[in-house]
């Protein structure tokens, strides 16, 4: 049997298209149903792990969770991480395929689309309902010839579409109608329902622009969704970066954790526990009068530490954060940034770089090897223990995922992965400062883990919070109270009748 497929686009990025699915992926699977996400193609270095080792977009692994099945390279076929200089490694199916230019990108696509096609097949024969995410806007006239992820997948699938427009943003007519008008009438036609996204204040204000909509576009709205917040969801894009990451009633005496925001940064939902917790406030910075005097600095992930570690000292940030760490502040490095703690980064077979070696920070006595191996794992691991605040985890069990090139030699780990990918395994990872307040690991996730979390925090001088507040830091009740808020937004029986018409 053939899984009924609906599709979601925007008329923008960043306009609420990941969220819907995610929300309609819940709605459906609490309802009996099993149901799948599909993106054909992501660009995005916010990566997650599948169960195989298979590297997908993260918004579509949480897709899966929100749909209650494990994630699969099939649900995210083409993903392109961004390296810089207009290149992108491709991921196809879960695995590196090669680094290629955009230009050299579109000349490639008629080998990917085999893929894309074959990927949604195999969910559509195992799945009830298959929720489709679009990418950026399916009105980009300039590249409408080479798609193969908005209306080219829609045409393929013939699925009905929902199209979503950010009212917050304004200019919601134009967005909506706007993209419908420049569709082909073939591909108008597919587009069953418009979407107004994140509404703010009373909703009986837009009733006329819901009878415009209807009435200039002739597509129903099936719905108004309102503006919601204090949900723990990873973002599938680095623009929500650009503001405090912090609960809005932060005080003068809270944490204050300074994220550098890497050009190339990967990964960054890492951190979103840590801006959950009352009594933190965490911001991302990209200079060194923005760095002030944090209680602590965190180097994330970057899909190229070399580069990001140049830019760095074109900023003079390398220079900052080593004064930071000398007078006592905590500086942290997760898999690229822990990298950049250490003293030398090689690259013979220049992987990332044109030179055989980059002197790093010189925080942590460690070196790194780059080679043409990737690993990408689940892991489970067990905490050795260490100096300061680690001592204190020793023997606590963590969980968390890698996804890095590259391997790095280091003296005194406090942490050894026991399985990756499901395999029972015997790998140390991690260095630490001999006051434990510099350290660094490749695990990406490993704030997730609350003991680890709080007990670094309190290390910090945090003073505990409000486990009122616990349940919005969990990922299930996110998703539900995102699935309550949408389900009460939309026409769910008018949806119901687009997605099953036989059944009408």
């Amino acid at each position: 049997m053939t899984a009924n497929v609906i599709m979601v686009q925007g008329s923008s990025s960043s306009a609420g298209k990941s969220m819907l699915v995610t929300a309609l992926c819940r709605i459906f699977s609490r309802r009996g149903l099993r149901v799948a996400p599909f993106k054909a193609q992501n660009m995005s270095n916010n990566a997650a792990v599948c169960p195989d080792g298979a590297e997908i977009g993260r918004s579509q692994a949480v897709q899966a969770i929100a749909a209650g099945v494990f994630p699969t390279a099939e649900m995210n076929p083409v993903l392109l991480k961004p390296e810089g200089n207009a290149q992108s490694q491709v991921i196809a199916m879960g695995r590196p395929w090669r680094r290629v230019s955009a230009g050299e990108y579109y000349r490639h696509k008629s080998e990917l689309w085999p893929l894309i096609t074959q990927a949604l097949e195999q969910l559509r024969a195992s799945y009830d309902l298959v929720v489709i995410e679009g990418a950026g806007s399916p009105a980009e006239l300039n590249l409408r010839a080479g798609d193969i992820v908005n209306m080219a997948v829609a045409r393929y699938a013939q699925s009905p579409v929902l199209l979503v427009g950010d009212v917050d943003r304004g200019g919601i007519f134009a967005q909506l109608l706007g993209t419908v008008w420049l569709l082909d009438p073939s591909e108008r036609a597919l587009v069953r329902g418009l979407v107004v996204n994140k509404f703010r204040g009373d909703m009986a204000l837009f009733e006329d622009g819901v009878r415009i909509l209807e009435a200039r576009g002739e597509i129903p709205v099936l719905g108004v969704i309102p503006f919601i917040t204090d949900i723990a969801i990873p973002e599938e894009d680095s623009a929500t970066l650009d503001t405090e990451l912090s609960h809005p009633n932060h005080q003068r005496n809270d944490i204050d954790i300074a994220i550098i925001r890497l050009p190339r940064i990967a990964n960054y939902d890492d951190f979103a526990p840590l801006a959950a917790e009352t009594g933190v406030r965490l911001r991302y910075v990209s200079s060194r009068a923005a760095l002030g005097t944090p209680h602590a600095v965190i180097l994330p992930g970057t899909k190229s530490t070399i580069a990001d570690l140049i830019w760095l000292r074109e900023q003079g940030l390398d220079e900052a954060i080593r004064q930071l760490a000398n007078q006592g502040a905590a500086v942290v490095g997760i898999c690229g940034g822990y990298q950049i703690l250490g003293r030398s980064i090689h690259d013979p077979q220049h992987v990332e770089a044109s030179v055989d070696q980059t002197d790093a920070l010189g925080l942590l006595p460690i070196d790194t090897q780059f080679d043409e191996t990737k690993a990408t794992h689940q892991i489970h691991a067990q905490l050795l223990g260490g100096p300061g605040w680690l001592n204190a985890l020793a023997g606590s069990q963590i969980s968390g995922y890698e996804i890095h090139m590259g391997q790095t030699a280091s003296p005194h780990p406090w942490l050894r992965i026991t399985h990756r990918s499901g395999c029972a395994v015997h790998f140390n990872d991690g260095a630490a400062r001999a006051d434990g307040r510099v350290w660094g690991c490749y695990i990406h996730g490993l704030f997730t883990n609350a003991a680890l979390r709080r007990a670094w925090l309190t290390d910090l001088g945090w003073h505990g919070a409000d486990d009122a507040l616990l349940p919005m830091m969990d990922l299930q009740t996110s998703l539900d109270r995102l699935a309550d808020h949408v389900e009460a937004s939309l026409e769910m029986s008018q949806l119901e009748s687009i997605i099953w018409p036989d059944k009408c």
